[in-house]
């Protein structure tokens, strides 16, 4: 008689059940019977690893979010997953086994190799002997002795998704994304066969991407299931020094709630603005306008944006956020765009931060325009405290979004002073147009007076 494994929580893996089994070397020997090649199957079967949770649902989605705290083990999940497609592609995709084509995306090129494809718990090391893909990192591509092949993404260069073709795709930590395209051309490029299949594995962030999709899985959209987890579920797996100094320390907290209880939180905390405050005063259409200005604020170098965004004071006295053209780009790209937007709005001048660059701004500009005014401004002071004031202005309900602005209010609602590790050129831009624009006495002086 076959040894039963106990039946516990509801979301155990078989193999944490077999742990609790009084004598696991009589289980094995019952269930394998000494078969060597059962035995090894099984050691590279996931569904005896994995907990409920962390099995592809059922349904016709196309979308599969798994949102969890660290350790959770969504790295591995998103690993075997896109293994099973490849081993299974006839019966779940209806593509003959050898010609599925993946795309796989990190937040950058070293996150890709790094986790992804080399990781403790990635492709390669979840891979059973038999079929073991080739890695050709100098091509970006994993071939699988089926012949199916995966190309590897990074989600800083959006515009190598353009053109290829897939049939499943496999994100991870989508929330850390930078580049709004890089999810855009993805889904345009997610066209063959005849039921398509993408999964992101994040760490929470309440970024506008991830809260569409749970917006969607919330009113019961069936093309996306959103699957929650804890770093807790997995505890059996991680080390217990990390719970007695990392669960300790954040345990109770914001940063713990979000980073280990996977919670999507809607605000973040230290943030000078949130989404509410945004939200609150939106509107669709602006009045008539007294100013409007087209602010520019320049990257420092590296894969940074160039911030263009225009703003507007009102009749009303208010300011008005009337467009974000923010973009990667040669400065003769962006100059022609800050150009256009000027005459498209009828601005009044274009605003441009010269500490970065400096005349070759003002420039660059005017090589696309002589006739455009350009005022240059220097910040003498820092992000925060030159943010600070407009913040404030959104706190007092002066600051109208005209439509929705989604990278833009990103950067604003996820930028916290202190942490931040990226420059936020779009939020520059609208610090520099805010700041830029005459006030009223109705709204007072505050933001103008401000020394930038």
């Amino acid at each position: 008689m076959t040894t039963q494994l106990p039946i516990t929580s509801s979301n155990m893996s078989p193999a944490e059940r077999l742990s609790m089994v009084d004598d696991p070397e009589k289980w094995i020997q019952d269930h394998f019977g000494g078969d060597e090649q059962a035995a090894a199957k099984t050691f590279y079967d996931w569904r005896f690893w994995a907990r409920p949770n962390q099995i592809q649902p059922e349904g016709e989605w196309t979308t599969w979010l798994i949102m969890s705290g660290r350790g959770y083990g969504k790295t591995r999940v998103g690993a075997e997953t896109t293994r099973l497609w490849e081993e299974n592609s006839e019966d779940m995709f209806g593509i003959a086994r050898g010609k599925m084509r993946f795309a796989l995306i990190g937040r950058t090129a070293a996150d890709v190799r790094d986790t992804i494809v080399e990781g403790e718990s990635g492709i390669l090391a979840t891979s059973p002997p038999w079929n073991y893909p080739m890695y050709q990192p100098s091509i970006r591509r994993l071939t699988w002795p089926s012949g199916s092949m995966a190309t590897l993404f990074s989600a800083e260069e959006p515009d190598l998704l353009r053109g290829p073709q897939h049939h499943a795709a496999w994100g991870d930590e989508v929330a850390t994304w930078k580049r709004s395209e890089t999810y855009d051309n993805l889904q345009m490029g997610l066209r063959l066969g005849k039921q398509p299949k993408q999964i992101f594995t994040t760490t929470p962030r309440p970024i506008s991407l991830i809260r569409d999709m749970v917006k969607r899985s919330d009113v019961g959209d069936k093309s996306i299931h959103v699957t929650r987890g804890t770093t807790y579920e997995n505890r059996s797996n991680l080390a217990e020094a990390f719970f007695q100094t990392i669960i300790q320390k954040y345990e109770g907290t914001r940063t713990g709630r979000q980073e280990l209880q996977g919670e999507l939180l809607w605000d973040v905390e230290g943030s000078l603005w949130g989404l509410d405050m945004i939200d609150k005063t939106r509107v669709t259409h602006a009045p008539a306008l007294k100013q409007v200005a087209i602010a520019v604020d320049p990257a420092g170098g590296g894969p940074d944006e160039i911030g263009i965004v225009a703003t507007g004071k009102g009749i009303d006295d208010h300011w008005y956020v009337l467009a974000d053209k923010s973009l990667h780009g040669r400065p003769e790209k962006w100059a022609m765009t800050a150009v256009h937007l000027y005459h498209q709005l009828r601005a009044d001048y274009i605003v441009a931060e010269k500490n970065y660059g400096g005349d070759m701004v003002e420039a660059v500009i005017k090589n696309a325009d002589p006739d455009v005014p350009v005022k240059m401004v220097t910040a003498s002071r820092g992000k925060q405290v030159r943010a600070q004031p407009a913040s404030l202005a959104y706190e007092r309900e002066l600051v109208h979004h005209v439509g929705t602005f989604s990278e833009l209010e990103d950067q604003m609602c996820n930028w916290v002073p202190e942490d931040a590790d990226f420059s936020p050129d779009r939020l520059d831009a609208l610090v520099w147009g805010l700041t830029s624009l005459k006030v009223g006495r109705r709204s007072g002086g505050f933001l103008s007076a401000i020394r930038i």
